[in-house]
């Protein structure tokens, strides 16, 4: 405790004894002042509710101006993934995906933070009003994508009833990502049209006549128009064994399960799996993986400033199982509402997959041959196909 002035002289007078609060008096009795109180801050209960440090904020994300300052200000990692079923010599089952993403960098709120655009702190207030995660560090994604599915038999221009439906998916997506060191949590919500409105037929008959490849004769027969919503969780995991635990350049080797769901008219299902990981500076995020919804490696940086790389050159091998029980498939179960074509599916489904991972610099690129489980009945053969995925800032 610090020394009572006043019990250590008693004869002072009173005025002294006022003056004895201040610095004045004190240094005129010898009395040591002890400092003003200053009260330790309160822990915030929900920082994804607390307003991110200003001062921070500014020197994380400042305006720079001029025609691209938004576009530095807003930085982030920019990727492009492809899915598609030529990498594995086929043309049918899940024959194209692609999908464009974003991710912001780390925020300390996802509804008041500079460093997200102002529009996105109006989503993530709604967002924080349904669920208010607790954010260590955090970061925002969007997303833009399409996915296409024909029937084996490219020059059949009647229904074919014993085979799956033709079908489009074209969406944007929203997620909020959180992280502590070993553990990501992500939720995503992708919205968008299935059916002509989704344009899948025009794409693929684009990207056919380009590359010379004969067209596809029975998308008249496609699922009808619906408007689509997906919403998403998936919680992982991370057990790492490093060479080099301080900078991670080494060589090292690491285990990423996963759980999750998605509910909506498009895909209703419960998910797990694992994937592992071996090579040279592994990447501090949580695995690579194709068109998979929450299933990219956008993950928020372990702190401010940190880089997902530590080494210029990098490159590691990953394989990964992911099982699905499915209560609902879209584009298997055929339009929620109207009548549409539809095959009997399979409840359980997997995949197997086995890739290759590397960077330059701050830029990553992945490809990964993925093995699928047959999705219904009768189908011919099991599904397989190749992704591609490059990643980095612009």
């Amino acid at each position: 405790m610090f020394p009572d002035p006043v019990s250590q002289r008693p004869t002072l007078s009173v005025a002294c004894l006022l003056l004895a609060l201040g610095a004045t008096c004190a240094r005129a009795q010898s009395v040591p002042v002890p400092p003003p109180y200053e009260p330790k801050p309160v822990p915030i209960a929900n920082p994804a509710a607390a307003k991110a440090d200003p001062i921070a904020t500014a020197i994380r994300c400042a305006d720079e101006g001029g025609p691209l300052g938004a576009v530095r200000k807003y930085q982030g990692t920019y990727s492009f993934t492809l899915d598609n079923d030529l990498f594995a010599n086929r043309d049918q089952d899940y024959s194209n995906g692609f999908k464009f993403a974003w991710s912001s960098p780390n925020v300390r709120s996802f509804a008041d933070d500079d460093c997200l655009p102002p529009w996105l702190q109006q989503a993530g207030k709604l967002f924080t009003q349904v669920y208010s995660p607790t954010v260590e560090q955090g970061n925002v994604t969007m997303t833009l994508g399409q996915a296409m599915y024909t029937p084996r038999d490219r020059k059949a221009t009647q229904l074919i009833v014993n085979d799956r439906p033709y079908a489009g998916w074209s969406y944007i997506g929203f997620g909020y990502n959180t992280r502590s060191p070993y553990r990501l949590d992500s939720y995503e919500i992708n919205l968008g049209v299935v059916g002509p409105w989704s344009h899948a037929k025009e794409a693929q008959d684009f990207v056919h006549r380009v590359r010379h490849l004969e067209l596809f004769d029975g998308w008249k027969n496609q699922l009808g128009n619906e408007f689509g919503a997906q919403l998403v969780f998936e919680r992982k995991f991370r057990k790492e064994w490093l060479q080099d635990t301080d900078s991670r350049s080494g060589l090292g080797f690491d285990v990423i399960p996963h759980f999750g769901f998605s509910v909506g008219n498009v895909a209703t299902y419960a998910n797990a799996g694992i994937e592992v990981r071996a090579g040279w500076g592994l990447p501090d995020d949580f695995g690579t993986s194709p068109i998979r919804p929450a299933g990219d490696n956008s993950a928020p940086r372990v702190r401010d400033g940190a880089s997902q790389f530590v080494r210029q050159l990098g490159a590691h091998l990953f394989a990964s199982v992911d099982g699905r029980a499915v209560a609902r498939n879209i584009f298997l179960d055929g339009n929620t509402i109207r009548d549409s074509h539809s095959v009997n599916k399979k409840r359980w489904v997997g995949d197997a997959a086995v890739g290759i991972a590397a960077n330059f610099g701050v830029y990553k690129i992945a490809f990964v041959r993925v093995f699928r489980s047959q999705e219904f009945a009768g189908q011919a053969s099991a599904p397989r196909y190749g992704s591609i995925t490059i990643s980095g800032p612009l």
